[in-house]
């Protein structure tokens, strides 16, 4: 049997950044629609059944309102918190039940949730908001008919996907926690909303990814190095006053900052990078996560050992060049 699973965040797209930067809301109504166009791509990709991971909107069910699909479209048994955990549960139930493909509907904190719940499975993370990095902006319809091809094995999966770098965030030597895309020590010691757009209190940045066309906090090392996901390295800033440099980057939808930059480092797999702040606290792919305790010790690790993701533009061009989706009239 070819399983794909979706999971789809009701809480994406409306953090924040749509009230201090100029962000859109992306409404759940629209989520509907384009879970909708995934399933009947997942089910014309040759997907046998499809597990979606429940939620409070009741995304899924109502995306199978408008359409009938000849596949079992089944829920995960779970509890529903209404939290983060949800996301991360539901990953993990789907890899014990046999899933062969992971689509994601949500932002940076959506794909890293998945994550935390298992890397095992190649995924393929769409976005629903503006601000994102990991996930990538596709029609829906097409990113079934992607990550089905992976999910029945019509297509090999090394050749539709990349194994994509992560970081490890350590307290003491121990990992407590991951990031995808970006870490940035905040000095300061509230959660508060979780966004980061005071650059003033982030003295070090550390990126898994640079390119000058992303937005957010990667878009500040974009602007001095180009690294691609698959690339065995990292980058690591030291922002501040009395640097000699600045960096002028789009940090969030319609939100510049310019960023004094005094210190750049490129990152070795497996190179411990301390973390000079503490107490303070660490934000994971935009959101502040991590507390540090007063006297411990942080520090940041480059990881390959991150997501396999599905390419959707190469595994569509595979497919043509294979002529799955050809036959004799």
């Amino acid at each position: 049997m070819s399983i794909a699973a979706i999971l789809a965040n009701p809480a994406s797209g409306k953090d924040i950044r749509r009230l201090v930067a100029h962000g859109s809301v992306f409404d759940n109504q629209e989520k509907v629609r384009m879970v909708r166009r995934l399933i009947l791509g997942l089910e014309k990709a040759g997907v046998t059944k499809i597990l979606y991971m429940p939620d409070s909107y009741a995304i899924v069910p109502r995306a199978l309102n408008a359409i009938s699909p000849s596949i079992p479209v089944e829920a995960v048994e779970m509890p529903i918190r209404n939290s983060q955990t949800d996301t991360t549960v539901a990953a993990g139930i789907m890899e014990t039940l046999g899933a062969r493909c992971l689509v994601i509907l949500g932002g940076d904190g959506t794909s890293r949730a998945v994550c935390k719940g298992t890397t095992a499975i190649p995924l393929l993370p769409l976005s629903t908001g503006t601000n994102n990095v990991f996930p990538v902006m596709g029609e829906a319809t097409v990113a079934g008919l992607a990550a089905g091809l992976v999910a029945t094995g019509r297509l090999p999966r090394d050749r539709c996907c990349y194994r994509s770098c992560r970081f490890d965030i350590l307290l003491d030597g121990e990992v407590v926690d991951m990031a995808l895309v970006d870490a940035a020590v905040y000095d300061d010691v509230f959660l508060a909303s979780k966004a980061v757009w005071h650059m003033d209190k982030v003295p070090q940045l550390f990126l898994t990814r640079c390119s000058a066309a992303s937005i957010g906090l990667s878009a500040i090392g974009g602007q001095l190095r180009a690294i691609r996901p698959e690339e065995p390295k990292g980058l690591a800033l030291r922002l501040g006053n009395g640097s000699t440099m600045v960096v002028s980057a789009a940090i969030a939808p319609g939100m510049f900052a310019d960023v004094p930059v005094g210190g750049v480092a490129e990152m070795a797999p497996g190179e411990i990078f301390d973390i000079g702040t503490s107490p303070g606290l660490i934000a994971l792919d935009g959101e502040r996560e991590v507390e540090i305790p007063s006297g411990s010790r942080a520090a940041i690790r480059l990881n390959t050992d991150g997501p396999m993701v599905v390419d959707m533009e190469k595994t569509m061009s595979l497919a043509g060049a294979e002529g799955v989706f050809r036959k004799p009239s």
